[in-house]
């Protein structure tokens, strides 16, 4: 009797022994190390299309369409037709401007071809008119001198001095008038310039018949058909010009201070996604929606893809950092943001809790400031035991301990706004 209670002490002792071995038992756990390499941290949001500019066009005269040449989605070059108006009265109109303007012309070429030379013909012949006259007066007073003539013929010989002097006044007038700057000339020259002036407006408003493409692009919508009659002030086309592609996307206001200016991007659009292409951050907006929360920001495109359409849905992958050389970790091992982050390691044989900074974030990786150095060792899941615990690194093949029930997930309140990485665009670290 006193055999089988010694025996089941000693199995009372030994189970207990047990136990307390098994609670002072190392726990092995998984653990990673702290690898250099680069890294990219981005930021994704969606987007859209946006043309540069949209025109309305019209007409500008009243008349009636004889034709319209263009469907909406057609392509158009600068000057193309797109719709004419009925012509035959301003044409009418342009032809006689046209007349108009060629008689003034012959006018002109006429007081320069005969009116100059007359009047340069009719001043020399005044002046020697007058010369004649003055001779005949000076020999007459020579000879009422001498008392050949009477005084009669000395009025009448003064009188013709006279007459010539007022020839010769007249014809310089007449020779001023039809010279270069003249006014004769100047008339005439007035004349040619208004039939001209006349021929421009008729000639606009012939072409005002004409609604043509400001410039390359492409008809967006279209609202005319032959045989209406159109009004100035009604919309007859949206034209979209051909420029520089813009995309127009919507971050959340909480990530503006990672936005710059010139920030490359990874573009994706939903109706071709495995066809992305690069854009480039060209502004910020500067304001913030307040209703959404959002900033508007704008990107180029330097090679557009030719699927692109106006308004078509996008995702835009924003490169907001870079390091060529920066120490991380996987995300999951490292618990809260910025500088209140902080891992767990294994050190003699127990598990501590050390704070790092952090900088650069992705999903997948968590560059590390400063706390750690490259090949340093933490918990792969800083939630598989409580700082205090006995622990040791589990070897390759090894089963590890499980996240204890009910721990949140490490690395839930990163913050920093990285976003999934985009076909064909690198993971972001390594």
């Amino acid at each position: 009797m006193n055999a089988w209670r010694w025996i089941g002490g000693a199995v009372v002792l030994a189970a207990a022994a047990a136990a307390l071995f098994a609670s002072t038992r190392p726990v092995a756990l998984g653990t990673v190390a702290v690898v250099e390499g680069p890294l990219v941290q981005t930021l994704v949001f969606s987007g859209r299309v946006a043309a540069p500019v949209r025109v309305e066009l019209g007409a500008t005269v009243t008349g009636r369409v004889l034709e319209v040449a263009v469907r909406e989605g057609d392509e158009a070059k600068a000057g193309d037709v797109l719709a004419r108006l009925e012509s035959a009265e301003l044409q009418a109109q342009a032809s006689q401007a046209q007349v108009a303007l060629r008689l003034a012309e012959a006018r002109l070429a006429g007081q320069r071809e005969v009116g100059v030379p007359t009047a340069d013909a009719a001043l020399e012949q005044a002046i020697a008119t007058l010369e004649a006259a003055q001779r005949e007066a000076r020999r007459n007073r020579e000879l009422f001198e001498r008392g050949y003539v009477a005084q009669a013929r000395i009025d009448e010989t003064d009188r013709a001095v006279r007459i010539a002097q007022a020839q010769l006044e007249s014809a310089r007038a007449a020779q001023r008038a039809n010279a270069g700057g003249g006014t004769e000339r100047a008339q005439a020259q007035l004349r040619v310039d208004e039939a001209r002036a006349a021929l421009g407006l008729a000639q606009a408003r012939l072409a005002q018949a004409r609604i043509v493409a400001p410039a390359d692009g492409r008809v967006v919508s279209r609202t005319v058909d032959p045989g209406q009659i159109v009004q100035p002030g009604r919309a007859l086309f949206v034209f979209a010009p051909r420029g520089a592609t813009q995309l127009v996307g919507q971050a959340d206001e909480k990530f503006l201070s990672q936005l710059a200016l010139g920030q490359p991007a990874r573009v994706l659009a939903d109706a071709f996604p495995q066809r992305p292409f690069d854009a480039r951050v060209t502004r910020i907006a500067p304001g913030v929606d307040a209703q959404r929360g959002t900033v508007e920001v704008k990107f180029d495109v330097p090679e557009p893809p030719p699927f692109l359409r106006e308004d078509m849905t996008l995702s835009m992958q924003v490169a907001t950092g870079r390091s060529e050389r920066a120490l991380t970790l996987p995300a999951i091992a490292v618990v809260g943001p910025g500088l209140d982050a902080h891992v767990r390691r294994i050190e003699d044989g127990r598990v501590v809790e050390r704070p790092v900074r952090t900088g650069l974030r992705t999903l997948e990786r968590v560059e590390i400031v400063d706390g750690l150095r490259a090949g340093d060792a933490v918990l792969a899941d800083p939630f598989a035991a409580e700082p205090g615990a006995r622990a040791r690194p589990a070897r390759d093949g090894e089963a590890v301990a499980a996240t204890r029930p009910g721990a949140g997930a490490p690395g839930a309140s990163s913050g920093a706004g990285a976003a999934a990485v985009l076909p064909g665009t690198p993971a972001g670290g390594r």
